[in-house]
């Protein structure tokens, strides 16, 4: 099987064409090629499959396995690789994930894709569409005891799952202990995203990310749009902000006139590899 690895912001995945590479049990592959001891190590896998519905369809696999919705900073490497490795000449792009359908806008330089935008589309507040067990029209700001301690939370779906949790030091959370904690918390049927903010000022973010099926990663796209979309709710921030993640910058516009959210960031290749088993 070839494979290219790619990383958005160090948020890195193992992609596959499925064009050309048939995979018949991409959530077992998934565990096996995302190891980073005895893999190829990654956040996890995401096939570049056709789509009847759009130009392209991206097939997400967390680390361990399981089905992600959608991926952020995955979506954009799927749009740097059809363009670079050549299955498409089109700078506007429609990729279908169990998220919805997703429009890209890509940026070329030197005949290589070096920055996307992404219409993320509409966040979804309602808790019984994120889906999150909490009585209300919305989750915003709304308390949470996990693991004896009480926190308040904000709910945002970006076509997956987070909730939004801001503090005063995230730098020396201890987020091994108490990311899984959130994620399975029994408020969330399907597991939660868990993004842990730091407001700096009305148009900078600093945050950290618990992803459900791949513990703490580097970046989360959609988490990043998600906090976005939490810090104009709890009246934080303006409608544009910088998100600080470990891995480097996004760049999140929560357009309300439209009601959507946009999402600017980078898109790199690692390698090309081919994986024997």
């Amino acid at each position: 099987m070839n494979f290219t690895k790619m990383q958005g912001l160090g948020n890195d995945y193992v992609y596959v064409n499925g064009f050309a590479e048939k995979i018949e049990n991409p959530g077992e592959l998934a565990v096996k090629v995302s190891d980073r001891h005895f893999g190829i190590g990654a956040d996890g896998l995401i096939l570049i499959n056709p789509s009847a519905a759009a130009d392209f369809q991206m097939d997400m696999y967390n680390a361990d396995g399981s089905r992600g919705e959608m991926c952020g900073n995955g979506i954009r490497c799927v749009a740097k690789y059809v363009y670079d490795y050549g299955l498409t000449n089109k700078t506007r792009l429609s990729i279908e994930t169990l998220g919805g359908i997703k429009y890209l806008e890509l940026t070329v330089e030197n005949g290589k894709v070096v920055q996307v935008c992404v219409d993320m589309g509409k966040p979804e507040l309602k808790p019984e569409r994120i889906p999150i067990v909490a009585d209300g029209d919305t989750v915003i700001n709304v308390p949470i005891e996990v693991d004896g301690r009480e926190y308040k939370m904000t709910g945002v779906s970006m076509g997956n799952p987070h909730a939004v949790i801001f503090m005063d030091d995230i730098a020396h959370l201890d987020i091994e202990q108490t990311g899984p904690k959130f994620e399975n918390h029994e408020c969330f049927p399907n597991r939660i995203n868990t993004e842990f903010v730091k407001v700096l000022d009305r148009n900078t973010i600093e945050m950290r990310v618990w992803e459900r099926g791949s513990g703490e990663t580097l970046a989360c796209g959609t988490g990043a749009c998600a906090v976005a979309v939490a810090c104009v709710l709890n009246g934080l921030t303006e409608d544009k902000v910088t998100v600080r993640l470990l891995g480097g910058d996004l760049y999140i516009e929560w357009d309300r006139e439209k009601d959507t959210v946009y999402m600017t960031g980078p898109a790199e290749v690692v390698f090309d590899g081919e994986w024997k088993d």
